[in-house]
């Protein structure tokens, strides 16, 4: 269960983290910053940077309570680093859809409605509750589609199993590919918005 309490962490505060953009949206602070000579990339890049950090300090608390309780790291420190290396890549991807959504919504009732919507099937459609290995068929090729499920996968064999690097570097790629198909979206977003 840890590597899904820490992916979820992950997945939680990189999916509202475009709240606060969509609120400046709605204040006009953000209509200044856009008027100003800056690259709009700079605007999403800052608030990933934020996000991400939090994130991380709030993974590093996590297993440190699960090291307490008894959860220790197979992987090592090594591991930790790796395990944050995942929950960094995972956050750029969600936190990206997220500031599509805010750039892209006229407010924050449809922002809520959606990432509402979206959050818990992802969640149920992943292999945070329950493995693989176990899920029907169907189920798991949706879990396969799902970018949760390499991150709690990649999380998961650190935590119990040790370092797996052929494993590993296939999470990478498939969430490195989802980040950048979202952060495309996202940057589209934003420049249609700018002019």
């Amino acid at each position: 269960m840890t590597a899904g309490v820490v992916v979820m962490t992950v997945f939680n505060e990189t999916l509202a983290g475009g709240v606060e953009i969509l609120f400046d949206r709605e204040s006009g602070v953000l209509e200044r910053l856009m008027a100003a000579p800056i690259p709009a990339s700079s605007i999403v890049a800052s608030r990933l940077a934020f996000v991400l950090t939090l994130s991380c300090a709030q993974v590093i608390i996590i297993l440190g309570l699960a090291a307490i309780l008894g959860v220790g790291l197979a992987s090592g420190l090594f591991g930790l680093v790796l395990i944050l290396a995942i929950g960094v890549l995972f956050g750029v991807g969600i936190m990206s859809a997220s500031m599509a959504m805010a750039f892209g919504l006229r407010g924050h009732e449809q922002f809520f409605s959606i990432t509402g919507l979206v959050s818990l099937p992802l969640v149920f459609i992943s292999s945070a509750l329950v493995p693989e290995s176990t899920m029907p068929p169907w189920l798991r090729e949706a879990a396969r589609l799902n970018p949760l499920t390499y991150a709690i996968d990649g999380t998961r064999q650190l935590i119990l199993y040790g370092i797996n690097l052929s494993q590993l570097l296939s999470i990478f790629v498939i969430i490195a590919a989802f980040d950048a198909c979202m952060f495309g979206l996202a940057m589209w977003i934003v420049n249609r918005n700018r002019k």
